[in-house]
């Protein structure tokens, strides 16, 4: 992964690894192999046993032993490791990007040669004694739709009592049902049976798991999720339901994601042609045939296009005015973080949906009817009714569980502010560790004892705190900076002013308050990352004068969003 500064994104096992730990993981995704078509060959060798397994097998399939094998699971390992050392199919983990190289580190990847190191005695079995294998029953790995938690939990359980002592581990959704090792996909409503059942089952898997001694006295765990999802279905026929002593019916009522086929609607409603694709989602990417600029005529006229895209919904039964409800394009895109090095990976710009709405893009000419291009698929095994990649708060908002030694019983806290960046910060500070690069997060203080951190963070203790919360408000894409220049932006995006003159005067203002953002935080996080791992105490002057730019920066984003 390259990030939007052209640096590639540190591996998350390096700063363990280098300091004589070995890392398990368990379905988590940049980790381990994802693929047999193209992983399998760059980790073993083209020419490998293992590549030659892989060619073998019939083209895009993924049920296979081969996947079981090799894919899913996989351990990183320290030099000198026993877990390595204990196999002969360990091979080099090339990390050719890290700074200051990464030589003599080896990796086991895949259930076929990881299992047989950290459960000698036989095959491996979930949390309740079943072998683990797919629907096909292939022994090994189940598939990323097939890790409930009494997979994923013993695979990490397995791991840690094997003397593996970092894991990270990844499991499937809740609100679906995934059948036998994920061959089914079924969208369970807000409190159907099924849903209720799979919440008591992963209680009971983690009850299991923490009573094999793996727990917060002995270890630091950190629970997260990647976003949250917005419900996309009916009201149940029961209203009064709980979903614990009264189970919500939905019989009969339509349960899912409204489909679009937004390039068939555009062309339907506007009668136009113009050329364009979408990575399919909530919010789909769009990517224009021919990359025009953003300021190209094309592009700004399919822009006020979806800025006013109407349809019947069909939950409602009425004309949806504005479907879209925010858009942005590279030069907002760029606020949000959403724009690598790579420039192929760019969008043309994003517009974000109701969340009732899934979008994807056929070459089909106008639709016959509304209803041809904009449904509520049949409730089947593949069906899909949780919504995320957008912007609405349920979405949004998300939440982490810290416990363990040096953390506070704060119970739940909603007073901090946080995302995804700041948990690695905040795990390799409390261990004492440091990474390779500077991290884009910071250290989530508030829920640390002080004495389980480094002196040069006890020092004007409640100085950095706010300055870590002011830098979050600045930087986070879902933060105020960024939230208020998407209103703005959906504004500019939206307008149709002679000349475009609103268009260029917001777009405008938008890149430089950018430009003055992108700037200040790469001071911050420079001081944010020496407190936390070079041992540097920050002065009080240092720190009040990075707050009071940042608040400065944050009231013109908002003065923008207010007056646009």
């Amino acid at each position: 992964m390259i990030n939007e500064n052209g640096v590639v994104a540190p591996a998350p096992w390096v700063p363990y690894t280098r300091n004589g730990c070995d890392v398990g993981q368990v379905a988590t995704a940049n980790t381990v192999l994802e693929n047999t078509g193209i992983d399998i060959p760059s980790f073993f060798g083209p020419g490998s046993p293992e590549a030659i397994q892989a060619a073998g097998d019939s083209p895009g399939a993924s049920a296979t032993q081969t996947f079981a094998d090799y894919v899913g699971i996989g351990v990183h390992c320290a030099q000198a490791s026993a877990i390595c050392g204990a196999s002969t199919h360990a091979h080099a983990d090339l990390l050719t990007d890290e700074p200051g190289g990464y030589n003599g580190f080896n990796a086991l990847m895949g259930a076929k040669y990881v299992n047989p190191v950290i459960k000698p005695s036989g095959p491996m079995t979930d949390l309740n004694g079943n072998v683990i294998k797919d629907q096909n029953n292939h022994i090994g790995f189940p598939g990323f739709d097939g890790m409930e938690a009494t997979v994923s939990l013993s695979f990490i359980a397995q791991m840690q009592e094997a003397g593996i002592p970092v894991t990270y581990g990844y499991v499937s959704d809740a609100h679906d049902g995934h059948g036998n090792s994920g061959n089914i996909h079924f969208a369970y409503a807000p409190g159907e049976a099924g849903y209720v059942q799979q919440l008591h089952d992963y209680d009971v898997a983690f009850q299991q798991f923490f009573d094999r001694g793996i727990n917060k006295s002995n270890t630091l765990f950190l629970f997260t999720v990647d976003e949250g999802d917005h419900f996309a279905g009916s009201t149940p026929n029961n209203p009064d339901c709980d979903g614990v002593t009264v189970a919500c019916d939905y019989t009969g009522k339509p349960v899912g994601e409204i489909n679009g086929d937004l390039r068939r609607m555009i062309r339907t409603q506007y009668g136009d042609t113009t050329n364009f694709t979408v990575h399919s989602d909530d919010a789909p990417n769009v990517y224009i045939t021919g990359n025009p600029s953003q300021t190209d005529s094309v592009t700004r006229n399919l822009e006020r296009e979806m800025a006013q895209l109407h349809w019947l919904n069909p939950y409602t039964g009425v004309d949806e005015q504005h479907i879209m409800v925010a858009l942005a394009d590279k030069t907002e895109m760029k606020t949000l973080h959403m724009v690598t090095a790579d420039p192929f990976r760019t969008p043309t710009f994003t517009p974000f949906a109701d969340p009732d709405w899934f979008f994807f893009a056929t070459g089909g000419g106008n639709c016959a009817t509304q209803a041809e291009c904009a449904f509520i698929p049949a409730r089947t095994n593949s069906s899909f009714a949780w919504n995320h990649g957008d912007v609405q708060d349920e979405i949004a908002s998300t939440w982490a569980g810290y416990v363990g030694p040096g953390i506070k019983n704060l119970g739940d806290d909603n007073s901090v502010w946080t995302d995804h960046t700041d948990h690695r910060p905040t795990v390799l500070t409390l261990l004492g560790l440091r990474d390779d690069y500077n991290t884009d997060g910071r250290a989530v203080t508030e829920i640390a004892h002080e004495n389980a951190l480094p002196v040069s963070l006890r020092v004007h203790h409640p100085w950095l705190e706010r300055l870590g919360q002011s830098y979050k408000q600045l930087m986070a894409s879902f933060g105020s900076f960024s939230m208020d220049t998407l209103v703005a932006s959906t504004t500019a995006l939206s307008s149709n002013s002679a000349g475009d003159a609103t268009y260029t005067t917001i777009e405008g203002e938008i890149q430089d308050l950018t430009n003055q953002r992108n700037a200040l935080a790469a001071e911050i996080r420079a001081g944010i990352n020496d407190a936390e791992f070079n041992g540097t105490k920050l002065s009080e002057h240092q720190i009040n004068d990075w707050i009071v730019r940042s608040n400065d920066l944050l009231q013109q984003a908002h003065d923008l969003a207010a007056s646009s």
